[in-house]
This record gives C-alpha cells, structure tokens and sequence, in this order.
C-alpha cells in the first residue's frame, strides 16, 4: 500500500493536520482518546466535510482540493468497519455480509465467509449474534466490497478479553491471507505490536511520529498512552515443534525457542503468534537455576525507556528478537540495569497467550 495523506480539517477542540506518507501492509493509527483517529478514517472513507488537502490511496487521488477532485464515498472502495459493527437488524449474518458485495465480485464474500469461518452464523439474526460474531461479520461485509483498503476503527474496543482474543486471530489472518491493506486505529499498544507493520501516533491532531511500529511503539506511544492504562505485550511468532520429550515449542529465531502451553490439535509446522505480557517477564543479572519457569533466556539491555509513573520497559535484545520488561524505578535502580548489561529472562509457560 502506498498511502500519501496530507489534509487539513478543523475539529471542535482543534485542527486536525496531518501530514505523511505510508507503505505498509498493514498501520495502526494510535493515541489518546479524541487525538482524531476517527477523524481521519471518516476522512479517507469521505465521511467528513471540510478537509481539504490531498489523500492518494495505492496511486489514486481521493482528495485533492487544489483540483477540485473528492471522490464520493461509495466510489472509494474504503471498507469501513466502526466499533460497535452497525448491522443492520433486520437482516442476516448472510444477507449483511453480501449487502455490500460489488457486482460480479460475489467470490469476495464467499472468500470472506470462508476465511472467517462465518457458514455456521449465516442464518442467525445479529441480536442472537456474541460481540465477537458482530465483528466478524462486519468485517467480511467490508472485505466483500473487494476494498482497495480496510478501515478499522477500535474493532476490538467493545470486547471483553476472552472475545478479544478470539477475534484477533481473525484480523491477523485477513491481514495474512487476504492481502488487504488496512488502518487499524487502537489505543491499546498490545493490538498494534501484533498487527501492524508501520503506526502513526497522533496528539491533539498532530502527528507526533510515524514510521516502522518497531520505532514508533516505542517511548513516544508509552507515554502519549500511559493514561489509558494499557498493558503492554511481547509478540512472539514462528514456527510449532514437538521436542522428543513432548511439549510444545515456538522456534521464534535461531537461538530462540519458547515453551509454550500444549495443545494437541497443534501440528509440528504451523505458524503461531503468542503474546505475552511485559509485567509476566522476570528479569534477573545472573544466571537462574531451580526455578519453575521453564523458559530462561539470555539477552542484553539494548535501551532503557519511561512507562507508566514509577516504571520503566527494559528493552532486551534475546538472539535479535526485543523482549519488553516492565520495571520499577528502584528495581531498575537496585540491580544496576542499564544499556549494555546483560541479564536472563524467565518465562512461565502459562504467560504464553496464543494468539493464532
């Protein structure tokens, strides 16, 4: 995707401006809440009236006031999908997933049935339909418009954690399997470290960083979103083995493997994501022996940068993977943790969340 934005629109506390331009797959959209991240999906989906400036998805031009030139919505094959799903109530799962679909693209939806393992809901009304069934179906009525690019607005916000997780390996396989683009607008930095390729952070309308999500994740997100209250989490992906002496392992990188919880279902050679959270992964300065954690890793203190009040996030280099430790003040104070140290990391098997 090569998206250029650079527009202008006034909002009731301030302006929004924006100002970059995007490659990724797949972005995550991030900041406070009222930073204007739904404002600008209305923009690109042409929601808004007002903005001026310049937008150009993939090449073509959406926007350009300088021309005169604003695609109607309906012309800009945006697939948009809100927080709260909007079905329509008197239809199917079925009949809201095709209410969309573009002529002569039916194949479109019956890709995103399929891929959202969606057969079983069809028949079914939403109002019998779990939070996490509303999304999916929601989000294979924005794939069946055969979208030049999806628009995400906070789809798991509604969600408890049990159903976020099950819908998150969803949007991992449309960003996987699909190949449609798309802006993923989160507070929630776990969401965007498993999702997205670039980010761009807003603040009050302003871009306070865009670029790599391996970059811009990073100090300015910890604390523009501090008072949100988010925990942070580490994403594992590579490939399941099954060791002679049974067990499940995640081979993340040469010289990185990570017990993780069995499942016999699982196969040796399938792809897997797990997470697990910075506040899970105990940090010590010398070598551990006798404890219960069967993952102890060793790595090297690559950064030190500020969390929430009274922590700091030890980033540890383990085999060229970053591991985030969350520490306090003193602890990082006491043990003498700093840029250049090197340190062990124990991980309990049970941290380990699978997300796909």
């Amino acid at each position: 995707m090569n998206l250029v934005l650079s527009v202008r629109l006034p909002l009731a506390r301030f302006t929004l401006e924006v100002e970059t331009r995007l490659a990724g797959a797949s972005v995550a959209v991030m900041g406070r809440s009222g930073s204007g991240k739904t404002s600008l999906l209305e923009v690109l989906a042409g929601l808004r009236r007002g903005a001026r400036g310049r937008v150009e998805v993939g090449g073509r031009v959406l926007l350009d006031s300088a021309s005169s030139v604003d695609v109607a919505p309906e012309a800009r094959r945006m697939g948009y999908v809100p927080q709260d799903a909007l079905l329509f109530p008197h239809l199917t799962a079925g009949q809201n997933v095709r209410f969309g679909e573009r002529k002569g693209r039916a194949s479109r939806a019956d890709e995103a049935i399929a891929l959202l393992e969606l057969a079983p809901l069809l028949h079914r009304y939403p109002a019998t339909l779990s939070g996490g069934e509303k999304q999916r179906v929601a989000l294979a009525r924005a794939l069946a418009t055969d979208p030049a690019l999806l628009l995400l607005d906070e789809p798991l916000a509604a969600l408890d954690v049990a159903l976020k997780e099950r819908v998150l390996p969803y949007l991992l396989r449309v960003r996987d399997e699909a190949k449609v683009p798309m802006l993923y607008v989160t507070h929630q930095l776990g969401e965007a470290r498993v999702l997205a390729h670039e980010a761009l952070l807003l603040d009050e309308g302003r871009v306070r960083a865009a670029g790599p999500a391996s970059e811009v994740l990073g100090t300015a997100a910890r604390g523009l979103l501090a008072s949100e209250g988010e925990g942070e989490e580490n994403i594992l992906e590579g490939t399941l083995e099954r060791p002679e002496g049974g067990g499940l392992r995640l081979r993340v990188a040469e010289g990185l493997t990570l017990w993780v919880p069995d499942a016999p279902e699982l196969s040796v050679g399938t792809r897997a994501a797990y997470a697990v959270p910075s506040e899970d992964v105990l940090l010590s300065m010398g070598p551990l022996s006798g404890v219960s954690a069967r993952n102890v890793l060793m790595g090297m203190v690559t950064k030190l940068e500020p969390a929430t009040s009274g922590e700091e996030a030890a980033v540890v280099d383990v085999a060229g993977v970053s591991w985030v430790v969350r520490l306090t003040a003193a602890s990082v104070r006491e043990l003498g943790v700093s840029p250049g140290t090197r340190v062990y990391l124990a991980v309990k098997t049970a941290a380990c969340r699978r997300l796909r």
